[in-house]
């Protein structure tokens, strides 16, 4: 079954998401659902989504590294850069560090991701539309 992560640009809420990363880090069965995570705006969006997170994402799914230095290596970057992205991403939710020894282990829980990015504002829609 595919794990989806929502992504939508509005006011922040992660809540729910970090309530479901809690409920799947104590191991309970978490049904699934929407998942969502709220980026404050486009801007944001692009920072937290650009190509070199984007790549370090597939590279954890595909590969499973065991700990940053690892991750860093798959995508033959430098370990303080990766980490600096790492901890962004986790920052957001999109990731979860485990410990893993003296390492931390990066982890993806979802499998695709789902963005909502709306070209006008809530206002300029209804000015469109007057």
């Amino acid at each position: 079954m595919t794990r989806t992560l929502h992504v939508r640009i509005e006011s922040p809420d992660r809540s729910d998401l970090e309530e479901r990363l809690e409920a799947i880090d104590a191991g309970e069965d978490v049904e699934p659902g929407e998942t969502t995570l709220s980026i404050e705006n486009l801007e944001t969006f692009g920072r937290v989504f650009r190509s070199t997170n984007l790549e370090l994402l597939e590279a954890i799914v595909e590969h499973e590294p065991e700990s940053i230095r690892e991750l860093a290596r798959l995508v033959d970057r430098n370990p303080p850069d990766v980490l600096d992205n790492v901890n962004e991403l986790a920052d957001y939710g999109l990731i979860e560090l485990e410990e893993n020894g003296s390492a931390k282990r990066p982890v993806v829980w979802y499998d695709e991701i789902d963005a909502d990015l709306p070209l006008t504002t809530v206002s300029g829609r209804s000015k469109a539309n007057a």
